[in-house]
C-alpha cells in the first residue's frame, strides 16, 4: 500500500506508540526492519503514521519488543486494522483536517470529559449557538464554511445517542452560561437543551459557579478522551490556530488533575440542571 500523504491524528498516534515501544526496548530501526523484512526507512514511515502496518506485523514487533501488555497490544492492533471510511471523511478537503481528527477521537473514545470556561461544549450545542460561535471567527469564515462546520459539529453529537453511546461529562463555568452567544433567544434554547441532555444516563453536565473562585489553567477548552486502555488516552486543546493533541504521560496527568478539580468545584448534576434552567428563564 502506498504511503499516506496526510496521516490522521489517530494514524500518527499509532505510529508514535510503536516508536515509544521500540525505544523502550532499545531496538534500532535497522533491527526492527529486519524483523519485518522491510527497508529501515519504512519503519520510520510507520512510526510517523505515513505508512500502514498490519495487525499481524504490529504483533510481531510488540513480541520482539518484549511488550507483554496484551490489552495495550490488542488496542493498537485494532487501530491498525483496515477500517471503512468514517462519516467524518465526507468533510475532507472541505474543512481543516484537525476538525475530522476531533470527530474520530470522540468516535473511538470510551468516555469524554470536557472542561470549558467561555462557551458550552460542542457536543451539547444547538445549531443556532454553533452558528453564532463560528460566525464570530477571525478572520471571518465564508457562509458556506460556517454551515459546513455547523453540520460537522452536529454530526459529532451522534456519539451521545448511538446504540453504544460514549459516557460524557461536561464541566461548564457559569461564565459560559451567561455570555449571550446569539442573543437571549438562542441562549435560552441552548441552556434548556443542555438541561434536557443532562437527564440522559450517559451525559453528565456540571456547572462551576462563580463562587468557586480561581481555577487552574488558562481557561482554554479541554477535551480528555479515554481510550480503550489508559495508555491511549488523549487530550485535545482548543487554540486560536486550531486544535492541539497531547498524549505524553505528564500532559495526561496534568489535564486529568484539572478536570478532577472541576469535578470537585462543580455543583451536583441535579443542582447544575436546575441552575441552567434558572439562568435560561432569566434571558
Amino acid at each position: 500500500m502506498p504511503p499516506r500523504a496526510t496521516p490522521s491524528e489517530r494514524q500518527k498516534r499509532l505510529g508514535a506508540e510503536l516508536r515509544k515501544m521500540r525505544l523502550a526496548a532499545q531496538v534500532s530501526t535497522d533491527h526492527a526492519a529486519g524483523l519485518l523484512g522491510i527497508d529501515r526507512t519504512k519503519i520510520s514511515n510507520i512510526e510517523s503514521g505515513v505508512r500502514v502496518i498490519s495487525p499481524e506485523r504490529l504483533r510481531t514487533l510488540a513480541c520482539n519488543y518484549d511488550c507483554h501488555d496484551e490489552a495495550y497490544v490488542e488496542a493498537l492492533a485494532a487501530m491498525a486494522a483496515p477500517h471503512s471510511r468514517g462519516w467524518w471523511d465526507a468533510y475532507r478537503g472541505q474543512l481543516p483536517a484537525a476538525l475530522m481528527d476531533i470527530a474520530e477521537l470522540e468516535w473511538h473514545a470510551r468516555k469524554v470529559r470536557a472542561g470549558l470556561a467561555m462557551h458550552v461544549p460542542g457536543l451539547l450545542q444547538t445549531d443556532a449557538y454553533a452558528r453564532t460561535l463560528f460566525a464570530a471567527a477571525l478572520p471571518p469564515l465564508s457562509r458556506d464554511e460556517v454551515e459546513l462546520r455547523v453540520a460537522l459539529r452536529l454530526q459529532r453529537q451522534q456519539v451521545l445517542h448511538r446504540a453504544d453511546p460514549i459516557a460524557y461529562v461536561g464541566y461548564v463555568h457559569e461564565a459560559a452560561l451567561r455570555v449571550e452567544f446569539g442573543g437571549p433567544k438562542v441562549m435560552r434554547a441552548q441552556l434548556h437543551r443542555m438541561g434536557e441532555l443532562s437527564e440522559q444516563e450517559n451525559i453528565d453536565v456540571r456547572v462551576i459557579p462563580f463562587r468557586a473562585g480561581a481555577f487552574p489553567g488558562a481557561g482554554q477548552a479541554v477535551i480528555y478522551a479515554e481510550g480503550p486502555v489508559p495508555q491511549l488516552d488523549t487530550v485535545e486543546l482548543d487554540a486560536a490556530h486550531g486544535p492541539e493533541f497531547l498524549h505524553g504521560q505528564s500532559q495526561l496527568d496534568k489535564y486529568r488533575a484539572h478536570l478532577d478539580w472541576m469535578e470537585a468545584a462543580s455543583l451536583s448534576a441535579a443542582d447544575s440542571r436546575d441552575f441552567m434552567h434558572r439562568i435560561a428563564d432569566g434571558f
